[in-house]
């Protein structure tokens, strides 16, 4: 396999993948993202997102404009708004299902919607960030969360299953070039592939392949989209489970400066806040150790996923979320989706407050700081222009 991997690489670097240093016709006056052809939009979020750190941390949610705690698909709604008055400055989708031409998502929120809420999110100054649980290339049964060792080698150049994921890109490709604001340009999105990759959980986690493979597989998606697809509106998030405890596990798998924008992990509360500090005292540490890593790589940051479960502390986000935060300069924390009664779990499932909700008061002080930016904030910012 070492000998595979090897080759593998050879074939990158002289596709261009390894090393590559793109040109580009315009003048470099800012930092350039991981794709240095990348829209003019997308080079300003970039350079935006850097600025705006140092203000504050923008709020994010999962689907927050297709559904919430007992409503779906009514125009304009969010469960955010409800409780705030303003939108999220974030919003979180997901593209699993699209790899096989579903017309719905894995969540049951279909494309088409999708894509209208993408568009109305960032006509009103928001930031739009997309995970994928792709299914497993062995077969759809298991979906993302297929733990069979050899499914990342499986669709690596030369590989068995190359083809077919080669196929799941297209499809994400198009979507991504379908992203069109109000005067015809892309929409720029921070993409986060492969999220929880430290985990055990998915098919592209540690215990299905090596760090070498992982890295062969992050660098060859980058490459097709923006290299054969010409995507170039992404920025690219690399994600972590929350299980790091060192800089050098969290960059285990790390695939190089050249094509990671933003650094991240995902990490939930599972204990009972009013009882134990650990959530507030882990979040700290680690996100001292990617702030570190960072500043090193002159990269973004962010918690790319977090939340209590149906928010059972009133005053968690005062209390627990910010204080887990503290003084670190991310560019955003987003909370999971309000899916409502799931009945595959047989309970409520939601991160977010709605209107009536035992937290809606904390919520509103966690609003009205002047370090948590929403959308009314982040639009005042104009992120997508000089």
């Amino acid at each position: 396999m070492n000998r595979y991997v090897s080759n593998i690489k050879h074939l990158l670097l002289l596709a261009g993948l390894v090393g590559a240093n793109c040109s580009s016709a315009r003048p470099v006056t800012k930092e350039l993202p991981a794709d240095k052809n990348a829209t003019s939009q997308t080079i300003n979020l970039y350079n935006n997102l850097k600025k705006v750190a140092q203000k504050g941390f923008m709020f994010g949610h999962q689907d927050d404009l297709a559904y919430g705690v007992n409503w779906k698909y009514e125009n304009g709604r969010s469960d955010i708004k409800d409780v705030a008055g303003d939108y999220p400055a974030v919003y979180g989708w997901e593209l699993g299902g699209l790899e096989a031409n579903a017309e719905k998502n894995i969540d049951g929120v279909p494309f088409k919607k999708m894509r209208q809420y993408i568009k109305e999110g960032y006509e009103r100054g928001g930031v739009i960030t997309i995970s994928w649980h792709a299914r497993s290339p062995f077969g759809a049964e298991k979906g993302a969360w297929d733990t069979t060792h050899g499914t990342v080698a499986s669709i690596l150049p030369g590989a068995a299953n190359h083809q077919l994921y080669k196929s799941w890109l297209d499809e994400l490709a198009k979507f991504f070039l379908s992203l069109k604001g109000s005067q015809g340009e892309a929409i720029p999105v921070l993409f986060r592939p492969f999220h929880e990759l430290t985990g055990n959980w998915f098919w592209w986690c540690r215990n299905t392949c090596t760090p070498e493979q992982f890295k062969v597989l992050w660098r060859f998606t980058l490459y097709y989209l923006r290299e054969e697809k010409k995507v170039h509106n992404l920025l690219y998030v690399y994600n972590t489970s929350g299980d790091f405890k060192t800089k050098g596990e969290f960059l285990e798998r790390y695939p190089g400066d050249d094509i990671v924008d933003m650094i991240s992990f995902d990490s939930y509360q599972y204990d009972d806040p009013a009882k134990s500090d650990w959530f507030v005292k882990n979040i700290n540490f680690q996100l001292g150790l990617i702030s570190e890593i960072a500043a090193e790589k002159n990269k973004l940051t962010a918690l790319a996923e977090t939340g209590y479960e149906q928010i059972p502390f009133a005053n968690w986000f005062t209390e627990t979320l910010l204080k887990a935060i503290g003084e670190h300069k991310i560019s955003y924390v987003l909370l999971w989706r309000n899916h409502g009664y799931n009945e595959w779990m047989k309970k409520m499932h939601y991160y977010a407050p709605y209107k009536g909700h035992g937290s809606e008061l904390d919520f509103l002080k966690f609003y009205q700081l002047d370090n948590t930016l929403f959308e009314k904030d982040i639009a005042k910012e104009k992120l997508y222009t000089d």
